[in-house]
């Protein structure tokens, strides 16, 4: 069974590296085609599974789905361990199986459990109870799928960019970072310390409440026209945290997704008009 997983997280590490439209740190998708985005998953395996129901990559095959955040949340041992690396493994399935139509973006708890740091959930440290349920499932094999599971989320692009205008990341600089963030992260080779607090990345994961004026900054250093993000907890499932972002949460029963027409242009108030419940899918 180790071996299984090793091997499917190799797998998904290279579908991640070969992804035709990958350039860099970026995935840039042209029209057209059509785009399912979705937010943070945090181990909610059945709205995993409604969103690969809604998608339909076998009968849409210019469609292409956008996943983030994972790990850490969801179902538990009966020791009280995080089973999400379950959620994690379903997902570097669909990757394998769609390899240029499924993108899985980083986020900042895939950086925590890179980095061996510490982050909270609920009031849990997640790292250390998704590692303890990974150990009595892996015993002495462990340590192995561990390093797997960390090179498998290194390897993962940072953001998606649409021709359409549309920019799709887990999160943006806030109003302390914005001035001093570097675009070039997008175009040059990535390195470990770049994630962690202080690195050139952690900004762009971490971030939390951005103003109007830090999302436009934002908007023109990107050149884009809206920006679609997760991170950030939403109740109802989403968010118009400003004129020209939008938040989304896909990691409870309030969950949703957003599918856009990779041909035609959105605003973040438009996209935010076109929620689908995530609970509503069959």
């Amino acid at each position: 069974m180790s071996q299984a997983v090793i091997d499917l997280l190799n797998k998904g590490i290279d579908a991640n590296g070969s992804d035709m439209y990958r350039h860099g740190n970026l995935v840039h998708l042209p029209g057209p085609g059509s785009l399912v985005i979705t937010g943070d998953l945090h181990g909610h395996t059945r709205n995993l599974e409604r969103i690969m129901s809604y998608a339909d990559l076998e009968e849409n095959p210019d469609r292409h789905v956008v996943l983030q955040e994972i790990i850490h949340g969801g179902q538990k041992d009966r020791h009280g361990g995080c089973l999400s690396f379950e959620t994690l493994f379903e997902a570097v399935r669909y990757k394998v199986e769609y390899p240029d139509n499924v993108h899985i973006i980083m986020g900042n708890h895939d950086t925590a459990f890179m980095t061996e740091g510490e982050v909270m959930k609920d009031g849990r440290e997640m790292n250390y109870l998704m590692r303890a349920a990974m150990k009595r499932r892996y015993g002495e094999d462990m340590q192995k799928v561990d390093l797997e599971v960390r090179r498998f989320l290194f390897s993962q692009p940072l953001a998606i960019r649409c021709d359409n205008g549309l920019w799709i990341s887990h999160s943006l600089p806030d109003s302390r970072s914005v001035d001093d963030f570097d675009p070039a992260i997008f175009e040059e080779e990535l390195r470990m310390d770049d994630t962690v607090r202080g690195g050139r990345v952690y900004p762009l994961l971490w971030g939390r409440g951005q103003s109007q004026a830090t999302v436009d900054k934002m908007i023109e250093m990107l050149g884009v026209r809206a920006i679609v993000t997760g991170h950030q907890p939403q109740e109802t499932g989403w968010r118009l945290l400003q004129r020209n972002m939008l938040v989304l949460s896909s990691d409870h029963n309030h969950g949703v997704l957003v599918c856009v027409d990779l041909s035609r242009e959105y605003t973040a108030e438009e996209l935010s008009q076109m929620v689908v419940p995530l609970a509503s899918i069959v």
